[in-house]
């Protein structure tokens, strides 16, 4: 839990950090989600392959590894001047570095919650998601505060006259990123701390075409099980949207309040202090249940309807806040219904690689669409409508989806939460 908290920590601070560093370089509006786009396209290109190697060595080991890639992808972001990149490129070395911590994230997924049902019973799923996305997204906010500190004007004068950091660094955007380093190595420390669960899986695949195929096979089992196939989805528009919604708020706290990258940053911040409320909340409802909360999905969308209305501080904090609250309230006890169906159909692994692969997969997506409005100069509030509008929309969807499956299926209800040992995976 230290270890996810340290590494979620680092990553939403980089975020805010590299957009710093894209704006200090002159970069256009549009570069920061392309730079998302990068950190997702990780996730796409590797799916096939990361569950094999969670479910090769021990999780922790893994996890360690993936950090210290993360350190490796700050440095090359920050050292764009010093290897003599020309001025109109820099901006892509940023987006490239930043697409070289995706990598490490990507990576790193599979094994950090592939060991929470190792170590854990499906009674107790749910609890452990709702302790482990509750520090995970604590540690956005911290993150995100982070990162708008780190760049604020106070704090750079700090580093950029201190007489180590100082030498290393030139921009508030690059001492920030130095910081953010020594925070993934923190990480990587507390990673070699994680227990060896002694879960064996059979031997892995190595050949990459084999593992391609094999992966596409994963990617149907977990679609055409009836249960499976209702928290993926809704998981895939969760992530896809929060990914967009990130973006948005920082967009929207620039075009609609007047606020400055660093203040824009700590409306995330906001956001995500709901999402850990509606988390901790959510860790009540017990597995068989995780179906009733999709209604919850649909209120979120109407919610951000509301945004391009409010402009007060305490009304702008409380739609962010309710926003938050909807989502964790809604996607922790989806994420755990997803992770038994895959543990017991496929293996811990594999069913959070294929989850990877679906959510990275609709972030690509949406936000390419973000950045094509960003590209047309269409007004944020717009954007923002359409976003709402399209989360109601597919929620209600995916509501009569799973009503229709559960008509079709009684027995399902029954399913929810029973003992598998990859029953797909040892067939395939």
């Amino acid at each position: 839990m230290a270890a996810q908290a340290f590494s979620s920590l680092a990553d939403n601070a980089l975020f805010i950090a590299a957009i710093a560093l894209i704006l200090e370089l002159n970069g256009p509006d549009w570069m920061a989600p392309i730079m998302k786009w990068s950190f997702a396209l990780a996730y796409v290109v590797l799916a096939a392959f990361v569950g094999a190697v969670a479910d090769s060595f021990p999780k922790g080991r893994v996890m360690f590894a993936t950090n210290a890639l993360k350190v490796t992808g700050c440095l090359l972001m920050f050292l764009y001047a010093s290897v003599g990149v020309p001025g109109e490129y820099q901006t892509y070395l940023v987006c490239i570095a930043y697409g070289l911590v995706g990598v490490g994230a990507a990576a790193y997924s599979p094994a950090k919650y592939g060991i929470v049902t190792e170590m854990l019973p499906p009674e107790l799923l749910v609890k452990g998601n709702s302790w482990i996305e509750g520090l995970t997204v604590f540690s956005i906010i911290l993150g995100t505060v982070l990162g708008g500190v780190l760049i604020s004007p106070a704090a750079s004068s700090f580093f950029l006259e201190h007489h180590v950091i100082g030498g290393w660094v030139h921009t508030p955007a690059e001492a920030a990123i130095l910081v953010i380093a020594c925070v993934y190595l923190i990480a990587a420390a507390c990673n070699l701390l994680i227990p060896n669960t002694h879960v064996h899986y059979p031997p892995q695949q190595k050949n990459v075409i084999k593992l391609t195929k094999t992966f596409a096979s994963y990617v149907r089992v977990l679609w055409q099980d009836k249960l499976g196939q209702i928290s993926l989805a809704v998981t895939t528009l969760f992530w896809g949207a929060g990914a967009v919604l990130q973006l948005i708020v920082i967009e929207w706290g620039k075009q609609h309040l007047g606020y400055r990258l660093d203040e824009a940053s700590m409306l995330m911040g906001v956001a995500a202090v709901g999402t850990v409320v509606g988390s901790i909340l959510a860790g009540r409802i017990p597995l068989r249940k995780a179906l009733t909360v999709l209604p919850i999905g649909a209120l979120m969308g109407v919610v951000v309807l509301f945004m391009p209305v409010v402009h007060s501080t305490w009304s702008v904090y409380s739609i962010l806040l309710l926003t938050g609250g909807l989502a964790g309230f809604f996607v922790v006890p989806m994420n755990a219904l997803l992770q038994h169906r895959g543990h017991v159909l496929l293996s811990a692994g594999h069913s959070i690689a294929v989850q990877n692969f679906n959510e990275q997969l609709n972030i690509l997506l949406m936000v390419a669409v973000y950045t094509l409005m960003l590209w047309l100069e269409m007004p944020i509030n717009t954007v923002i409508v359409l976003f709402g509008l399209l989360v109601a929309i597919l929620m209600l969807i995916f509501m009569r989806w799973s009503r229709r499956n559960l008509s079709a299926n009684p027995s399902l209800r029954d399913q929810i939460g029973q003992e598998g040992h990859g029953k797909a995976l040892n067939q395939h």
